[in-house]
């Protein structure tokens, strides 16, 4: 399940996604025909795992699997976004990375209005 459907602009330290996909109405996620917010931390957490991916492939790397152990500080404007008409954006920024994991802070965007944000930690698995 990928939830970004467009890479707008990364680099090392960022990344910025974009998705129509949460009106889908066969969205993977949906329950009793609803979309509900709290989605919206997967949402943040595969932003970071994109980047992972892309970072990994700019160094001629393979892609390190990882495993959410954290999801923090997780902040909620909205109670659903099936209902959300336009696209939905993240902005990702790493805290840390190092071989074992990483931490990163995201905020998701409707437009101008802010929808929601918080913090997601991975360990990478051996």
């Amino acid at each position: 399940m990928c939830l970004w459907q467009e890479v707008v602009e990364w680099d090392g330290q960022r990344i910025r996604l974009r998705s129509h996909g949460h009106r889908d109405p066969h969205h993977p996620l949906r329950h009793d025909g609803r979309l509900h917010a709290v989605h919206l931390g997967e949402y943040g957490a595969q932003a970071m795992a994109v980047h992972g991916g892309l970072l990994a492939r700019a160094a001629g790397e393979a892609v390190k699997p990882g495993l959410l152990v954290s999801l923090r500080g997780l902040q909620l404007r909205v109670e659903r976004i099936d209902d959300l008409p336009g696209a939905l954006e993240v902005e990702a920024h790493c805290l840390i990375a190092d071989t074992a994991g990483s931490q990163y802070e995201f905020v998701i965007r409707h437009g101008d209005a802010e929808v929601a944000r918080g913090r997601a930690a991975v360990i990478y698995q051996t």
